[in-house]
């Protein structure tokens, strides 16, 4: 008899028992998932833009490379800039390929490639310098260093433009402007050292010397002329699309 009970009481568990046998388990929490229409509607990265970006961030960083070789003649400086130089010409690369598998465009095709191209010679510019710098064995001079601190400058401009270009184009402008009063700065100072340059040559050595310099300078005042042309694209675009 008491087997039997105990049997029973084995059988039948308790109310809380049953309840907690029979409770299922919390659900995991659902993501929250914003509305149709935001989600229709969000603003996608545009391809064109980023590369854009990564162009002039790399310039960026190749320009100061630039500016501390000619500070310090460091070759891990000079390495810098050649890795820099070849890692934008990739970039450039993919975007030649996007834009021509691309039928719409956030803007002009003909201006993202003209940009895409202004930005590139800078950097190449760049590269051209510091290897006359090597080729001619020329020691860098002050004028030099002082070209190099204004393409940095110009440099950093550029690429605050190229941020901004898409959600600020009014303030992408305006750097643009920043970008294109320094280049007239780097002009000035090319002038200025060609002046000192060809002052009291005294004989073929240093016509010879002077010819090297003039090469490097030239390498520099281009390289300005090439960020001038995109900050005139920059403004462009920005007048095209606002």
């Amino acid at each position: 008899m008491e087997e039997s009970t105990m049997n029973r009481s084995k059988a039948k568990p308790g109310k809380e028992a049953r309840i907690a046998a029979k409770e299922p388990l919390p659900a995991p929490p659902v993501p929250k998932k914003l509305p149709f229409f935001k989600r229709l509607f969000k603003k996608q990265p545009n391809i064109f833009l980023t590369l854009i970006r990564q162009q002039a961030q790399i310039t960026l960083e190749g320009l100061d490379a630039l500016s501390n070789f000619m500070e310090t003649q460091d070759p891990k400086a000079e390495a810098l800039l050649t890795s820099k130089e070849k890692e934008a010409d990739e970039v450039r690369r993919i975007l030649i390929y996007e834009l021509n598998k691309t039928f719409i465009t956030p803007f002009d095709r003909e201006d993202i490639f003209s940009l895409s191209r202004a930005i590139d010679d800078v950097l190449d510019y760049a590269y051209s310098t510091v290897t006359e710098i090597d080729i001619l064995r020329v020691k860098p001079t002050p004028y030099m260093a002082r070209m190099a601190s204004l393409l940095r400058d110009a440099a950093f401009e550029l690429n605050a433009a190229a941020n901004r270009l898409e959600d600020h184009p009014g303030v992408a402008s305006e750097h643009a402007q920043r970008a294109k009063a320094l280049e007239n700065r780097v002009e000035a100072v090319y002038r200025e050292a060609l002046a000192d340059l060809f002052t009291g040559a005294e004989d073929i050595k240093h016509v010879v010397k002077m010819l090297k310099s003039r090469e490097v300078y030239r390498h520099l005042s281009n390289a300005a002329d090439r960020g001038d042309e995109a900050a005139n694209l920059i403004a462009d675009i920005v007048i095209k699309t606002t």
